[in-house]
């Protein structure tokens, strides 16, 4: 038998398979992706943690913690750490962290390596630090923070944010830095700006922290910028809780290029406050 017209035999099938007969297909709706509104970043005006090292002795324990002991920490340095307030004392309402040439634990030197208790999780916010740094070969004092969790793993994969590095060998040159999986060690990302009184005089040391940025600032004047461009942890693994470190650490990699000059000793880092002020979000 033959079939005058077709579409007599195609269109049931057609109508079967949820297929259209018509001749013109409808137009498809225009597509509209969904807007997402712009977010802007500030800072809380009231300090949502801090210390102003008020009270003379021992640093507040219901605010700080301690690592202690030697072995280089990773960077061949030279000093153990103690939790006493032989390297670490409050006085006149500034936190001294003093290091001695002292035989402890095996090594030449002692010093302190205090860290902000993990109760006061800090997440996004801006923290401001005032400090001045000891000088002298062979000192290599640390503003910084860690992660509170080792989400993405070992270091440098969870990431490190350096507020303030110095080495005394190299005086007056200070250096904010971000560790994580593809930026680290040699290959770290580095802003250094050169401060003439680092060693004589108090200054601001400052991190503006947001999930589209780490902003990093000394006096207030912006000299560095570490951008989050979406590529996932292993460039932004900054989207976890962190903590603060206080330091000053002897010789090692960095800090030993030029050996340790034993004349300068006892050296120290006094901080005068740690503030932690939140993170607002808002639209634009």
């Amino acid at each position: 038998m033959i079939f005058k017209n077709l579409s007599l035999m195609i269109c049931p099938l057609l109508l079967l398979s949820n297929m259209s007969c018509s001749k013109k297909q409808a137009p498809l709706p225009v597509f509209k992706p969904i807007e997402q509104t712009p977010k802007v970043y500030s800072f809380d005006t009231n300090i949502a943690w801090t210390d102003d090292f008020s009270t003379d002795g021992a640093p507040d324990p219901n605010k700080w913690q301690y690592d202690t002991g030697g072995g280089g920490w990773g960077n061949n340095e030279l000093e153990y750490y103690t939790n006493t307030t032989n390297n670490a004392y409050v006085k006149d309402g500034v936190l001294t962290i003093v290091a001695r040439k002292e035989d402890l634990g095996g090594m030449k030197y002692t010093s302190s390596r205090m860290a902000s208790k993990f109760s006061s999780d800090m997440l996004y916010g801006r923290i401001e630090i005032k400090a001045k740094l000891p000088a002298g070969r062979g000192t290599w004092p640390a503003i910084w923070m860690l992660p509170n969790d080792y989400a993405y793993g070992s270091w440098p994969n969870s990431g490190e944010i350096d507020i303030m590095e110095h080495v005394g060998y190299d005086q007056g040159n200070v250096h904010f830095s971000i560790h994580d999986q593809v930026n680290n060690g040699g290959n770290s990302k580095t802003s250094t700006l050169n401060i003439p009184t680092v060693s004589s005089d108090f200054h601001l040391y400052r991190v503006d922290w947001t999930p589209d940025a780490v902003k990093g600032y000394y006096d207030n004047t912006l000299v560095f910028t570490f951008a989050n461009e979406g590529k996932g942890f292993s460039t932004w693994p900054f989207d976890k809780p962190f903590h603060m470190m206080l330091n000053v650490a002897i010789g090692g990699n960095w800090g030993g290029v030029q050996g340790v000059d034993d004349t300068i000793f006892p050296v120290a880092m006094q901080v005068d406050y740690v503030h932690f002020y939140k993170m607002i979000t808002s639209d634009k």
